[in-house]
């Protein structure tokens, strides 16, 4: 949970810079870019990262892929900074909670949709424009597919879960049956 909550820390002070210097889309990008590199491979992520090599070979290769991504000023002394402070591990999450945060300031709201069959590019667009007309914030919806859902779709969109999947009705059902029995 503190990792969380360092990374979530980060994530806001660079938004706040960004904001300031309206730049903050720009950083998304950068951010984005960096941490998909890292997270793509674990062998440079352990060459920044693990303690066991030194500090200064470790800031050399930090230093060097700073230099390849052409990246702000900014970004450059975000990294850095990160990584005098030993939080570098911290990049993925620090990313992910830059995106939602990075989302928010624009208006847009991410969901998921699951069905139990595919759903035509139609229906997925007017499920999308009816969530985004009931939040009042454009919608990013990714859309998957679980033939264990037996029909329907859930739809997820941060906190807020709606079920109209079958699956559901039927455990409820489950429940409701079960609740009649012992009574």
């Amino acid at each position: 949970m503190k990792n969380l909550a360092i990374a979530r820390r980060y994530a806001r002070a660079l938004l706040l810079i960004g904001k300031e210097n309206g730049q903050a889309e720009a950083y998304r990008a950068e951010l984005d870019r960096v941490a998909g590199l890292v997270q793509g491979d674990k062998a440079l992520e352990q060459a920044i990262s693990n303690p066991l090599y030194e500090a200064r070979g470790r800031k050399k290769v930090l230093q060097a892929i700073i230099d390849k991504l052409d990246l702000s000023v900014a970004m450059k002394s975000f990294l850095l900074l990160l990584f005098d402070k030993g939080r570098f591990g911290f990049l993925i999450s620090i990313n992910d909670f830059y995106q939602k945060l990075a989302d928010e300031l624009k208006g847009v709201a991410r969901a998921s949709l699951v069905s139990a069959a595919a759903l035509s590019s139609e229906t997925v667009e007017k499920i999308r424009s009816a969530l985004s007309r009931k939040t009042g914030r454009d919608i990013i919806l990714e859309v998957e597919q679980d033939p264990s859902l037996i029909g329907g779709i859930v739809t997820r969109i941060g906190d807020l879960v709606l079920d109209g999947s079958i699956k559901t009705q039927l455990a409820n059902m489950r429940e409701t049956l079960k609740r009649g029995e012992s009574a």
